[in-house]
């Protein structure tokens, strides 16, 4: 839990009373590696936070392709948002490419306490705006940049994540196939 109260610390100044209520709600949760933290048409309720571990967020297309959306790492929350916030079905799947240790919370329990405590509220919105600003930085990228070039932001923004999950995965997370990315990574160890 030590490093939840670290990653909280750095965002927002909760008491110690008001830390120790939102850290209450937190439960240490193994995954093991293919195991699935969300399932797309299921419902989901719970919030992690990663402690451990490598996830993947990702669409399966009705042929049975799937398209890496966002991998979760160390110190990040994970969630199927759109299902939590909206508590409709999952669009995504979240499924973890290494063994992995998260700390769970239910979100309808965050949320409510949100009036007794306005700072649970504003550490909410502080994580959404962020997830936002990372979501948009990262469709403009898919659009407006070339692949190699989106490879070495990848390798910037997740440096050593390459020695942990496939390369597939990368390949998909980049939109494009394993051997094109296998062709970047022969011109790049080239230079």
């Amino acid at each position: 839990m030590n490093e939840l109260k670290i990653y909280l610390e750095a965002l927002i100044s909760f008491t110690e009373s008001e830390m120790e209520v939102f850290i209450s709600l937190f439960s240490e949760m193994q995954l093991t590696k293919n195991d699935y933290f969300a399932k797309e048409g299921e419902f989901s309720s719970k919030l992690a936070f990663v402690s451990n571990g490598v996830l993947r967020a990702f669409f399966r297309n009705k042929t049975g392709n799937e398209y890496n959306k966002t991998f979760f790492t160390p110190s990040n929350f994970v969630a199927a948002y759109s299902s939590i916030t909206t508590k409709k079905k999952n669009l995504i799947n979240i499924q973890c490419l290494t063994d992995c240790t998260l700390l769970v919370a239910d979100f309808r329990q965050l949320t409510s306490l949100y009036k007794d405590y306005p700072k649970f509220e504003s550490l909410a919105r502080i994580i959404a705006e962020y997830k936002f600003s990372i979501k948009e930085k990262r469709e403009i990228e898919l659009v407006t940049l070339e692949a190699k070039e989106r490879y070495k932001i990848f390798k910037k923004d997740h440096p050593n994540l390459e020695i942990l999950i496939n390369q597939y995965h990368i390949a998909s997370y980049l939109g494009i196939t394993p051997t094109q990315l296998s062709r970047i990574r022969s011109q790049n160890s080239k230079r």
